[in-house]
């Protein structure tokens, strides 16, 4: 993965917004629907020209936009809308943490996105959100099908979302975004339940541990990401602000209970993987254990063997036992004998 570059605001001139993130092969591309209950329209807008204020408060606007990396496009087409100098850096500075920003006629709003991975490794990107009355503008960093659902609901007339404003129509965007956060925990969640299966008597790889440590940051990274948007419900839940509807709380309630739970699951696999990371340091402390036990056994036994074959191994003329017939044999045996009475208390005792 390519590294991004932080902003550096000590020589960033103001008037120039720069962009921080990895430039993908995706050109911009910009989505206008206008629709309200009866009517609907599609279009592409290719460039800030076709653009025009959301003036007429009889349709709902949704402009969708793919591919943030063309700086003077994306510039252009903010001050067509009359979107801060700031808000526009934020936009285009993907490395800052989640942020919500009131201003007089919008909301500007910024998340992290993330998709499910088949490898150890999430794929994540910045997504921004600005909501005004009649309006939402979306940008995201790469063409993705988060929103398809949506936007065949529009087309088709389909639920509740021709019906309501734009402030509706962000909870879907925001809901969206937090399935893809449930699918890829239900993928981890998967992952780790192989790890909880270690035998006692088993050899784990140390590589184990490598991939649960991905896993962890994975699970700290969405916790980092899910929190912001849960504040945000909670602002919303405390404050009045003119841009929600009262009738379309409850819908922000319901994000908030969704980011609650996927911050129940994240700490529910981060103490399974804590977990087995003890169990596996268990398993290598029981082997340990076994093989060290199995070593003493051995060296206990040979030390009175190794101290009587160092008796007779001596070079004194006088040994008594040098010049008996059967002395070789009568070593032997009790030699063989203190074996046999060693390996029987061990037994007695245990050890093996």
């Amino acid at each position: 993965m390519a590294k991004r570059k932080f902003l550096n605001r000590k020589n960033l001139n103001p008037s120039t917004p720069v962009f921080t993130g990895v430039k993908h092969s995706d050109n911009l591309s910009v989505q206008l629907f206008k629709y309200n209950k009866d009517e609907y329209l599609e279009e592409i807008i290719f460039s800030e020209n076709d653009l025009k204020e959301f003036s007429d408060s009889n349709y709902q606007h949704w402009l969708n936009t793919h591919g943030i990396h063309d700086v003077e496009k994306i510039t252009a087409l903010c001050k067509t809308l009359n979107i801060h100098d700031l808000v526009i850096q934020d936009i285009l500075d993907v490395n800052q943490r989640p942020k919500f920003q009131e201003f007089d006629d919008y909301w500007f709003f910024s998340t992290k996105s993330i998709l499910p991975s088949k490898t150890n490794e999430i794929e994540s990107e910045q997504l921004s959100f600005i909501i005004g009355n009649h309006f939402l503008v979306s940008f995201q960093e790469k063409k993705g099908d988060y929103f398809e659902h949506i936007r065949y609901r529009i087309r088709e007339k389909v639920g509740i979302v021709r019906e309501r404003g734009a402030d509706y129509l962000l909870y879907l965007l925001l809901e969206a975004l937090l399935d893809n956060y449930f699918k890829t925990l239900e993928r981890i969640d998967s992952e780790v339940e192989k790890f909880e299966i270690i035998d006692i008597n088993s050899d784990p790889s140390p590589e184990i541990l490598n991939t649960i440590e991905a896993y962890k940051r994975q699970i700290n990274f969405i916790k980092k990401t899910i929190i912001p948007i849960k504040e945000i419900v909670t602002k919303v839940e405390r404050e009045k602000f003119h841009l929600i509807q009262k009738k379309h709380i409850k819908y922000y309630f319901e994000l908030k209970d969704l980011s609650l739970t996927l911050l129940d699951i994240s700490d529910s696999i981060l103490s399974r993987l804590e977990s087995s990371v003890n169990l596996f340091f268990s398993v290598q402390g029981h082997r340990m254990n076994m093989v060290m036990k199995t070593l003493t056994v051995i060296s206990s036994i040979f030390i009175p063997l190794t101290f009587i074959a160092g008796v007779y191994g001596m070079n004194f003329e006088n040994i008594p036992e040098l010049h008996f017939k059967w002395g070789y044999f009568a070593v032997w045996g009790i030699m063989i004998l203190i074996f046999v009475l060693m390996l029987f208390y061990f037994k007695k005792k245990k050890w093996f």
